[in-house]
């Protein structure tokens, strides 16, 4: 069974940091292109974040260069750098991996950046 754990979110000043963590269970994270999501209130989730088996990345244009993807594969672990947050950055943020056609989703972590 697959399963994600998020962590690291919480309560951080404007122009903070945050790292948040991807933990994953039932499943070679190496294998599989990982993305980070989040969801602020009564927003729609959206894609922030994405890194390939090659360790390729994507980013959202909202938060290029402000936002660092990367694994360990030996820890089987994905990670969120947050940089130079803001306000806006508020949102729950979500893992998620995509094994042949289904979508596996952690639970997420809060982030609050206050102004």
């Amino acid at each position: 069974q697959v399963q994600l754990v998020e962590s690291g979110g919480g309560l951080v000043q404007a122009g903070g940091s945050l790292r948040l963590s991807c933990a994953a269970s039932g499943i070679i994270f190496s294998l599989n292109t990982v993305g980070w999501y989040r969801q602020a209130p009564g927003k729609q989730r959206e894609l922030v974040a994405t890194i390939t088996s090659g360790r390729s990345t994507n980013y959202a244009d909202s938060v290029k260069g402000r936002f660092t993807i990367s694994r360990d594969n030996a820890k089987n672990t994905v990670y969120l750098q947050m940089n130079s947050l803001k306000p806006e950055d508020t949102a729950v943020y979500y893992c998620k991996v995509r094994v042949i056609t289904i979508d596996y989703w952690g639970r997420g972590t809060q982030v609050i950046v206050s102004s």
